[in-house]
């Protein structure tokens, strides 16, 4: 995988995550849960930044950035903090797994930068109530 494919699919990890976020915000409430409202929200604006970024730095690259899509596919079932928890979960696995694809793809400081981003998913899926893995982002490593 090249850097720009690379970035590009972290890009479309990072759009992913935008969208369930903000849907996840959605269902959660501030007085109710304040500790899952305030991940939910730190998660949303994180997200945002960081699709922001590989937006400008792939269009610097002289390529195209990839677009969102019109709409993700949320799970059905979001009406309990556990279920939003476990969908918070799933979003940063799925980023930790692009950003681990970025890290074998990169070299120098975007590599840093990424290694740095793959451990801050590994972080935000333990304050979804996630278990520690040793080697996140990499599927053929997990422990579950």
């Amino acid at each position: 995988m090249t850097e720009v494919e690379a970035l590009q699919t972290v890009l479309s990890a990072e759009h992913a995550a935008v969208y369930v976020y903000g849907a996840l915000g959605g269902q959660t409430s501030q007085s109710a849960q304040p500790a899952l409202f305030a991940a939910v929200s730190d998660a949303y604006a994180t997200h945002r930044g960081r699709r922001d970024l590989l937006t400008r730095e792939i269009a610097d690259l002289g390529a195209d950035p990839a677009a969102a899509a019109a709409a993700y596919e949320l799970p059905n079932d979001l009406d309990r903090p556990g279920d939003l928890a476990r969908t918070a979960r799933e979003v940063e696995d799925g980023c930790a797994a692009a950003y681990a694809a970025l890290v074998a793809s990169t070299t120098g400081n975007r590599r840093r930068w990424a290694v740095e981003t793959l451990e801050d998913a590994a972080v935000r899926v333990l304050a979804f109530r996630g278990t520690p893995e040793m080697f996140p982002g990499a599927d053929e490593y997990t422990d579950h």
